[in-house]
């Protein structure tokens, strides 16, 4: 079964809670993998419910099985906290939020998707690679001389058409 349409959710949608837990679980294995640790440490639902006033945040599922933050930026719409519930994985559900950043960027006017990926984590360069993504650069952390992590861009064809976008709507 294809995954069901993505959903928006408002800072005051009652999946707040839901959200932290799937990013928390679905992050949890990079932390003995990765330093500095990620930022996920500090994510709280007050966070999220931010994010969702700042910038979009968007699910698929009631528990919610995926999520995906979706923030502006001057050149590119950037891409945070793309999660996945383990059992849900292999599904079609990261594709399609992808699927969706990419319309979200286009209505936008934005040229191109952008995250980054820790260094360490070399499984989640070869996933963002088969969504369309290559890296562009690495980037540090504060108080670190080596690269930490690595920006990776997914350039968006046809700016002007909004097809395969969904409405915004919100849960």
């Amino acid at each position: 079964m294809p995954p069901v349409s993505p959903v928006q959710a408002a800072s005051d949608a009652p999946i707040i809670p839901g959200i932290l837990d799937l990013v928390q679980r679905s992050f949890a294995y990079m932390e003995p993998r990765i330093n500095p640790p990620s930022s996920m440490s500090r994510l709280t639902a007050a966070s999220i419910k931010e994010q969702c006033m700042s910038g979009e945040v968007w699910t698929i599922g009631e528990r919610p099985d995926a999520c995906i933050f979706l923030t502006d930026k001057e050149d590119c719409l950037y891409i945070g906290k793309l999660a996945v519930r383990e059992d849900m994985r292999g599904q079609g559900y990261a594709k399609k939020l992808i699927e969706l950043a990419a319309g979200r960027a286009r209505c936008k006017g934005l040229p191109a998707l952008e995250l980054n990926t820790r260094i360490e984590l070399v499984e989640n360069h070869q996933a963002f690679q088969r969504l369309g993504f290559a890296k562009i650069a690495e980037g540090r952390h504060d108080g670190f001389s080596e690269p930490t992590y690595i920006v990776m861009r997914k350039y968006l064809e046809n700016l002007r058409s909004n097809q395969n976008t969904p409405a915004a709507q919100q849960s």
